[in-house]
């Protein structure tokens, strides 16, 4: 009898545990978990630093050569107007299938080719093959960072920043993981960055999507709930990167270090079950029934009705390409060539080529920094990974630093984007002219520099130019980047190397021909490029500069007041 009681309980409380689980998979809360988790595994391209040794020795490479491929790695990376176009007219799973599909193509291609699996690839196609999985991460942000927005639209700022921050975190998470899956196997590391982010978004494929937006009064609450955790994760792995630099950590203790990791990515999980029970809970009350209905005065709707006209035919007179001449004042909706054709957008392209730029060939270029200037492979891989830690800390606190500097004493935000500049040029100084851990330094800055500086230049064309074509003007601005990345990877760090490298065979007697790898030993081999581009990037600061001039009467007023009155 008893048993028969116990099973029937048991039976009753299976069935009402899975109305609850429903109702987590299919929450808010639980499509931003994923998201954190897909956003998490689509920033790979930071990885570029660990595994470029192996593609250059491998495939016979000079650094131009290699520079190339992070050229097109930085140009998938950064033009995303394929994945939006996509994003328009598909819903958010087809999206991520099809980022899924091109990042495991194009990086299981790359160690097919690495491993000599299949046949030398031509130049040609390694740079199709790179471009491709890097492209995959836009498809990434537009299933679900911009999923994620929309669904909590009034935190969108707070958003942003932390599943930047995940992608930011991204190479030092994938660093753990493989360290513990393929040790001492930086070519595996390759396969990794193929089938991880994409079984991520086929895991979660069908969980991201548009949902209703409610707000609720503790959203902000738990979002500082999230960053606890992943500012925790940022500096677990930080403490991870300096032990791991002094012990040597066996199998064991690389697999632990990476379940940790792991806990701490699956902990926002924890918190949208505690959110959705809430949420169940409050479905159980009895709601009582209004005590008071506001009924509108038939003037109260006209003026409505005539506002929403108006409106209208605000809508209808301009176009996202009208009225190129007529610039509405900084902080309202700007068409996409009123933008592209302002001074304003003009000196932040500028900006960008020269910070952006100059951060893209720094990151690139780290593994054979650290090679030229003697550091083992296990250090190499923790200045990467270095970069990939203050890179997110970089995204997620520029943005709550700037505000609050903005908001008390009405600082413009563009100040800090030149701070960030000449900090960045000091740290390319310190490669130039490299003293006893000027690599660490000039790690830690870089990655702060680059994150800061992505995090305002999406923020302040947001604030100059408006919201209504923000999706276009995004990725526009962004383009400023892989040119830049280009012209001073390609055509300035990588040809420079190149000839010191031939310099030094010259000395011993070689030609290329007698060897299969171009590599360049000593101080100098970035001495002379890395100047330039501190030069490049204190150029940017004083273009920005008078941007800030330019705006500090427009930061010095309520810029948000015109969303308050909307609201």
């Amino acid at each position: 009898m008893s048993s028969s009681i116990n099973s029937s309980s048991s039976s009753r409380s299976s069935c009402g545990l899975c109305p609850f689980a429903v109702q987590v998979i299919k929450g808010r809360w639980f499509t931003v978990f994923a998201s954190f988790l897909i956003m998490a595994g689509a920033g790979a391209t930071y990885l570029f630093g660990v595994y470029s040794k192996d593609i250059k020795s491998t495939l016979g490479y000079d650094q131009t050569t290699l520079n190339l491929l992070g050229f097109f790695k930085d140009l998938g990376a950064n033009v995303g107007v394929l994945s939006g176009l996509i994003g328009e007219v598909t819903p958010a799973w087809f999206v991520l299938l099809v980022g899924s599909a091109m990042n495991f193509a194009g990086y299981f291609m790359i160690w097919l080719s690495v491993t000599e699996k299949i046949a030398k690839p031509k130049v040609w196609q390694m740079c199709l093959y790179i471009c491709l999985g890097a492209n995959s991460q836009n498809f990434a942000n537009t299933g679900a960072l911009v999923t994620c927005v929309k669904n909590f639209p009034e935190s969108r700022g707070v958003m942003l920043g932390l599943l930047k921050g995940f992608t930011g975190l991204s190479g030092a998470i994938f660093t753990q993981i493989y360290l513990a899956i393929y040790p001492n196997d930086s070519k595996s590391l390759i396969l990794l960055i193929g089938w991880l982010p994409a079984a991520l978004s086929v895991v979660f494929v069908y969980t991201i999507r548009p949902m209703k937006a409610v707000k609720q009064q503790n959203d902000l609450r738990v979002f500082y709930h999230f960053l606890y955790i992943s500012v925790s994760l940022a500096l677990f792995i930080l403490a991870m990167n300096l032990i791991q630099k002094q012990v040597a950590f066996s199998q064991a203790a690389y697999a632990g270090t990476s379940a940790v990791v792991c806990l701490f990515l699956f902990l926002p999980l924890a918190i949208a079950i505690r959110e959705e029970l809430v949420l169940w809970n409050l479905k159980k009350k009895p709601v009582d029934p209004p005590t008071e209905v506001s009924i509108e005065k038939p003037q109260e709707i006209q003026e409505i009705k005539d506002d929403l006209d108006l409106q209208v035919q605000n809508t209808k007179s301009t176009t996202c390409f009208g009225d190129i001449c007529n610039k509405p004042e900084r902080g309202e909706d700007y068409t996409i060539l009123q933008a592209l054709l302002s001074m304003d957008m003009m000196i932040l392209f500028i900006a960008t080529f020269c910070g952006l730029g100059s951060s893209l060939t720094a990151v690139d270029n780290l593994g054979q920094i650290g090679e030229s200037l003697g550091y083992p492979t296990k250090t190499i891989k923790t200045f990467v990974s270095l970069v990939s830690i203050w890179n997110y800390f970089g995204r997620v606190f520029s943005g709550f630093v700037s505000e609050t500097l903005m908001v008390k004493w009405k600082v413009p935000r563009t100040l800090m984007m030149t701070f960030m500049l000449v900090l960045s040029s000091l740290a390319y100084l310190s490669i130039a002219f490299p003293f006893p851990g000027s690599v660490y330094v000039a790690s830690v800055i870089i990655g702060v520099s680059f994150g800061a500086q992505l995090t305002l230049l999406f923020t302040i064309i947001s604030e100059l130019f408006g919201l209504k074509y923000y999706a276009t003007l995004f990725n526009c601005g962004q383009l400023a980047s892989p040119l830049g990345s280009y012209i001073l990877n390609v055509k300035v760090t990588g040809m420079l190397y190149d000839r010191e490298a031939l310099k030094q065979l010259a000395e011993k007697g070689l030609t290329r021909s007698s060897v299969k790898e171009l590599t360049c030993l000593g101080g100098q081999c970035y001495r002379l490029s890395f100047s330039i581009l501190a030069a490049v990037a204190f150029f940017g600061a004083l273009v920005s500069l008078v941007l800030v001039m330019r705006t500090r009467k427009f930061y010095k007023g309520d810029i948000y007041k015109k969303h308050r009155e909307a609201a």
